[in-house]
């Protein structure tokens, strides 16, 4: 059935809005979730479909800002030459965990790899097909080879010749919403401050920054932290890099920092998790870092050039002990979140929720339960497991169907 002036009432539940839960019934219209009290009081109609929601909680559906594949798929390799773009399978497989938009994650490639990729990866509104798609998230080139974790390093580069670099790397930006990039590769700010004019929200990450360097990052427009804790300098009480940001008095007032923090039982201790969610629960943004291996068995895998090898529900370079991306998924991390730090499942939800919709500036549209936003939204039993997925106010994914 097509929404369209369809006027759906979901009764029978609870919702999440405003930092809360609330008894109350969902209302969509047009693929937005509408006020019900004009309804009510100026057009005096009932709902044209009524869906009983059986006590499972509405939650906005989940954004994860960082997922390099799953499903088979690694999206710094996929062949996107083929009649089905691989994003679309993955974006399809996401609807089972309750995420309705992502950020396909490219990481550190050549330039050719990234004039191939990148035009394919459009944004687009999710649907049918699978979750939407916000943009692409390049991690790297412009890194620190010392913080490289599974990216080669043959591919990583410095910013020797500013912006351009930038354009030279990636061909044309139009598909890009988010970049990582070492701070200390940009001393001056002078590349942050004009990507985030050209409004792409700009991660620190892969780096040895100190928390000088990191600030001077955030004054100049970065807002976010890729993978806190993974691939930086560890805490030091007397320069504690990046990590420091968390608490830093030095950052504008008017100025948010968010930190992506992968809850994934591997890559963060759960005491770890408790200090970072302590320390600032406002910042904390789940991301799964999911790569090729997520949805599949153990075996081998590869994410960009990198062969990973998955075993024991652990992902590393092939060889090696270093972990090579993870294979949880956003509906495990936001359980795992709430099992570790003892927070409420209204702070767990609004790390894969708000949090993640506040680091782009799409609350208007993402993230909430807000009257005007996009309807989409995933339904929740009294585990947390996903029971319904919907996207413009349909339903996407069911459990058992």
């Amino acid at each position: 059935m097509k929404s369209s002036g369809t006027l759906f009432q979901f009764y029978n539940c609870r919702i999440l809005r405003s930092s809360r839960i609330y008894k109350e019934d969902l209302w969509v219209r047009d693929s937005k979730i509408v006020n019900p009290e004009p309804i009510f009081y100026d057009e005096k109609i009932v709902a044209d479909v009524k869906i009983d929601c059986k006590g499972a909680l509405i939650a906005p559906g989940f954004i994860d800002l960082q997922i390099n594949g799953g499903f088979g798929v690694d999206f710094s390799t996929g062949n996107y030459n083929v009649p089905q773009n691989p994003v679309i399978k993955v974006a399809s497989g996401l609807l089972q965990h309750g995420v309705t938009s992502f950020c396909p994650t490219v990481i550190t490639s050549s330039d050719e790899t990234y004039h191939q990729i990148i035009p394919f990866i459009k944004k687009q509104n999710g649907g049918k097909y699978g979750a939407g798609v916000l943009g692409v998230h390049v991690e790297g080139p412009f890194i620190n080879k010392e913080k490289k974790g599974a990216h080669p390093v043959q591919y990583i580069k410095e910013l020797k010749n500013g912006y351009s670099d930038i354009i030279n790397t990636y061909g044309n930006t139009e598909n890009i919403c988010l970049i990582t990039i070492a701070p200390e590769l940009d001393p001056d700010g002078i590349v942050i401050s004009e990507l985030v004019t050209q409004g792409i929200t700009v991660s620190l990450g892969h780096s040895n920054s100190s928390l000088l360097q990191g600030e001077t990052a955030i004054r100049h427009g970065a807002s976010f932290i890729t993978h806190l804790f993974n691939a930086m300098l560890p805490f030091h009480h007397r320069d504690p890099g990046l990590v420091g940001l968390l608490t830093s008095l030095k950052i504008p007032k008017d100025k948010k920092v968010f930190y992506g923090i992968i809850a994934d039982g591997k890559h963060t201790h759960p005491a770890t998790l408790r200090i970072a969610f302590h320390s600032n629960p406002k910042g904390l943004v789940l991301v799964t870092d999911a790569m090729s291996a997520m949805g599949l068995k153990s075996g081998l895998y590869c994410i960009g050039e990198q062969k990973v090898e998955v075993t024991n529900d652990r992902a590393v370079v092939y060889g090696t002990n270093t972990l090579s991306g993870s294979i949880a998924s956003m509906d495990f991390c936001v359980r795992f979140l709430m099992e570790s730090t003892s927070c409420s499942l209204e702070q767990a939800i609004e790390c894969a929720t708000l949090h993640p919709a506040q680091v782009l500036g799409i609350t208007h549209k993402k993230g909430t339960l807000d009257f005007g936003t996009d309807a989409d939204f995933i339904l929740l039993d009294k585990n947390i497991t996903v029971q319904a997925t919907y996207i413009d106010g349909l339903c996407v994914w069911e459990k058992g169907l």
